[in-house]
């Protein structure tokens, strides 16, 4: 049976929410992609979303709140996790930080880790969901496991309809990337994953650089998987021109054909049409070639995403 994609009304929350209590799965709009939304405390729903997705279980999930309050009974912060999370929050960053020996967060959700990856969205439904349910909620993007995210509601239910119990529309999804994953280690910002927040803002706003760490095989936050976010088509990436058949993404003004992520080469643009568009390609051509797209600003977060989707072995 296929879930119901509803609009966010008052009485839909309140279905949803229910869903929830009863140990339910609930896709949700947040501003950076939709999320697929289980009880944060209920360990049972946790591996429902593993099941769904088909995640590996030693890739922790992000628990999503929406107050200080809350994010407080589930992380200790320090004072440099405190400047970030009042300078971005509630927005697309989140902190990676040592879980309080009291939160209600299950052991599965942080896939046995003494850490907990912890965000607070800005997006109107995803904050009225969790009010309305009373507590965190895993949420991690609402596809199978290394498939491209989806970022509008018709995605969700194309990947996930069968195996889930409701998809809320909130249309799509304003920023389009995932959000920035900062860790805190030895009293530094840590880059863990680039996303919906320049990692720049960041660093301006602590007046330090942030580091960026090298790839480790100790997975300790979402998205450090090598193959992610991957249509099935074939991605060439860095493509000028594409070949006779093949499908073509690119960047930036004077290009021909295919599907232009900004024809003015606004960067924010980009982020918010990329998964979206690779869908699209994905649905009429084997192979898929993409056009240079800057590295930098949110090009950062956009490249390590087709970076990601063009690996073919998954870890």
């Amino acid at each position: 049976m296929t879930a119901r994609i509803v609009p966010i009304l008052p009485e839909t929350l309140a279905i949803a929410a229910e869903i929830l209590s009863e140990g339910g799965l609930v896709a949700m709009p947040t501003e950076t992609v939709y999320g697929l939304a289980a009880d944060a405390a209920n360990s049972n729903a946790v591996a429902r979303i593993y099941e769904a997705k088909g995640r590996p279980r030693f890739n922790p999930l992000i628990a999503h709140v929406s107050s200080w309050a809350m994010a407080e009974r589930e992380a200790q912060f320090s004072g440099l996790a405190r400047t970030l999370g009042e300078a971005f929050w509630p927005g697309p960053l989140t902190m990676v930080l040592p879980a309080h020996p009291e939160g209600r967060v299950s052991d599965l959700a942080r896939a046995g880790l003494g850490t907990i990856a912890l965000r607070w969205p800005r997006h109107y439904a995803a904050s009225a969901l969790i009010e309305a349910f009373g507590g965190p909620l895993v949420a991690p993007s609402a596809n199978r496991s290394g498939h491209v995210s989806p970022t509008r509601a018709e995605h969700v239910a194309a990947d996930l309809g069968d195996r889930i119990d409701l998809i809320l529309d909130g249309g799509p999804c304003p920023v389009g990337l995932e959000s920035t994953i900062i860790g805190i280690e030895s009293g530094e910002a840590v880059l863990l994953r680039p996303g919906g927040l320049e990692t720049s803002l960041i660093a301006a706003k602590l007046g330090r650089a942030v580091h960026v760490r090298s790839h480790t095989d100790a997975i300790n936050a979402p998205g450090q998987l090598k193959s992610h976010y991957a249509p099935r088509a074939i991605l060439r990436l860095g493509v000028t021109k594409p070949e006779e058949g093949e499908g073509y993404l690119c960047f930036g003004p004077d290009q021909g054909g295919g599907l232009n992520l900004s024809p003015r080469g606004d960067l924010v643009e980009a982020a918010a049409n990329l998964f979206s568009m690779l869908r699209a390609l994905d649905e009429s051509y084997a192979s898929i070639a993409v056009g240079p797209v800057p590295d930098e600003g949110l090009g950062e977060a956009i490249n390590d995403r087709l970076r990601r989707a063009a690996v073919r072995d998954p870890e």
